[in-house]
C-alpha cells in the first residue's frame, strides 16, 4: 500500500510539472535583446557622448549572438535582419567615434531605430512562440 502511494504521488508530482509551460529559450533572449534596445534608443548621446552607447552596444553583441542561436532554425530571416542592423550600429559608431560630425551622430541615430526595428520584426514573428 505504501509504494502504491509512493508511486502515486510521484506521478501525481510529475503530470504537475509537465503542466507547467516552459518558456522557450528563444523568448529570454528576445527579452534580453529587446531590453538593451530600449536602453540603447534612450540613451542621450548629444548629452553623454558616443561612449555612453559603448556598453549597451557591447552587451547587445552578445545578447544578440545568442538570441540568433536560439532563432535561427525558426526565424532566419527576421534574425539575419536583425544581426545585420546590429552588424551595421557597430560600423556607424566607430566610424562617428573617430569623426564625432554631425552627419555621423545622425547616421548612427538612424542605425538605432533600424536595430529597434529589426528587434521589433522577430519579435513580431515570434508573437505565437512567446
Amino acid at each position: 500500500m505504501k509504494r502504491f502511494l509512493v508511486v502515486v504521488l510521484l506521478l501525481g508530482l510529475a503530470g504537475c510539472a509537465a503542466e507547467e509551460p516552459s518558456t522557450p529559450p528563444v523568448c529570454d533572449s528576445l527579452a534580453s535583446v529587446q531590453n538593451t534596445v530600449d536602453h540603447i534608443r534612450n540613451t542621450n548621446v548629444s548629452e553623454n557622448g558616443l561612449s555612453a552607447l559603448r556598453p549597451y552596444l557591447t552587451q547587445l553583441k552578445d545578447q544578440f549572438n545568442q538570441l540568433y542561436l536560439d532563432a535561427k532554425a525558426q526565424f532566419a530571416p527576421q534574425a539575419e535582419a536583425l544581426r545585420t542592423a546590429v552588424d551595421q550600429l557597430g560600423a556607424d559608431l566607430r566610424a562617428a567615434q573617430g569623426d564625432p560630425s554631425v552627419a555621423n551622430l545622425a547616421t548612427v541615430r538612424t542605425s538605432v531605430t533600424s536595430v529597434r526595428a529589426s528587434a521589433h520584426t522577430l519579435r513580431d514573428a515570434m508573437a505565437s512562440t512567446c
